[in-house]
């Protein structure tokens, strides 16, 4: 697994130099174990191991969250997609509607001067 070359799938914007930066950190398998483990952790059915954590997280996100909020979304997003996305905005007390990135895929920190004007923006 290459993490420079998965970031750069969805983010073909990216050159080679930025893209060999993320895959940096990660010489070789020895230092990839977080990376390869990462994807069996995220709960995947009601019961999973986490699920009940994720859930505890989002009803404290609709209930207690009372502080200032933004979020940017991907519309190209192929993990979770906008729908997932705006669903969990819908979750959080007093999210503003999300900024939409049109050609931002999972990563939108890659979008970093167009998310980070737009939160300045928000938030002044």
């Amino acid at each position: 697994m290459d993490p420079g070359r998965l970031i750069r799938r969805g983010c073909p914007h990216l050159i080679e130099a930025e893209a060999a930066a993320y895959s940096a950190p990660y010489p070789n398998a020895r230092y990839k174990a977080g990376v390869r483990r990462f994807p069996n952790l995220v709960p995947d059915a009601p019961d999973a191991e986490g699920a009940a954590l994720s859930r505890a997280a989002r009803e404290w996100w609709r209930r207690e969250w009372r502080g200032p909020t933004f979020m940017a979304i991907g519309m190209k997003d192929p993990v979770l997609g906008p729908d997932v996305m705006r669903a969990l905005a819908a979750d959080i007390a007093g999210c503003p509607p999300p900024l939409e990135i049109a050609d931002g895929g999972h990563f939108v920190q890659e979008w970093g001067d167009t998310v980070a004007a737009s939160a300045l923006a928000a938030w002044s």
